[in-house]
């Protein structure tokens, strides 16, 4: 029901940042969440970030164990867009990261979007 586009990665050095982008385009009720996730070659798509709302709980963020602060999830109302905003950048963040809308847990996937490259070098 959902069209996701992500777009932001590139090639970075060791340290640095980037920011992700999620545009979603379709019917996004408001007991969604929306995340990101990521897949490096050879291995399980992994949880990232996600991010929840609803009138009675406000707004919730969620990071993979793996973040320790680097990474900040974020959303735009205006723009109906969510961000991942990734600093200190290391090689092994290296992978394609995929924007997700979310139902009941931060691991229930409704939709997936294309998914954007992230090469971080040594």
């Amino acid at each position: 029901q959902v069209q996701l586009v992500e777009s932001g990665g590139g090639l970075v050095q060791a340290g640095g940042s980037l920011r992700l982008s999620c545009v979603p385009s379709g019917r996004i009720f408001s007991s969604y969440g929306m995340g990101w996730f990521r897949q490096a070659p050879g291995k399980e798509r992994e949880f990232v970030s996600a991010i929840r709302w609803n009138l009675w709980r406000g707004t919730n963020t969620y990071y993979g164990d793996f973040v320790k602060g680097r990474f900040t999830i974020s959303r735009d109302n205006a723009k109906n867009t969510v961000y991942l905003q990734m600093n200190s950048l290391k090689p092994e963040d290296t992978a394609v990261y995929y924007c997700a809308t979310l139902r009941n847990s931060n691991y229930d996937v409704a939709d997936w979007g294309q998914g954007t490259q992230v090469t971080v070098s040594s």
